[in-house]
């Protein structure tokens, strides 16, 4: 082998991240957060699953299991006090593998950035947010 093949090999050894990989991936990216922001966020549990399931696509009126990053499901805290809590699910964010990979290999972002960026999306749901709200929100903090 060169010397020059090596950067080559390891490429060629590399495996797409695991379920796992992206749990941590997660967490990681959760952590990272601000401690304000986080104080701010009540129980949630960060789930990782290759696609979104049937349900979930039909629920947004989505064709395409790859049209999905992430999800937020459960009872944002704007409609918490509203809607009382007697057993169920936690609340919950769903992070896709398979879309989050697809997307990332079409874009110049890195892995984490994508991963962090969808979490805090679905983290804006969390907190009643609409998908135009934090559109307006990235787009005016774009401008700054």
């Amino acid at each position: 082998m060169r010397t020059g093949d090596a950067p080559l090999a390891a490429l060629a050894a590399l495996e797409a991240p695991s379920l796992e990989d992206f749990e941590r991936l997660g967490e990681i990216a959760y952590a990272a957060l601000p401690d304000e922001f986080r104080s701010r966020i009540a129980e949630i549990e960060i789930r990782v699953a290759d696609f979104p399931d049937e349900d979930a696509l039909d629920s947004l009126g989505l064709e395409s299991e790859f049209d999905l990053l992430g999800l937020f499901v459960g009872i944002g805290l704007a409609h918490a006090e509203a809607v009382p809590r007697t057993g169920g699910t936690p609340n919950r964010i769903w992070l896709y593998r398979r879309p989050i990979l697809d997307y990332w290999a079409e874009h110049e972002e890195t892995l984490g950035a994508i991963v962090t960026h969808v979490l805090i999306h679905e983290i804006g749901h969390h907190f009643g947010l609409s998908d135009e709200d934090m559109e307006a929100i990235e787009a005016a903090a774009g401008e700054e």
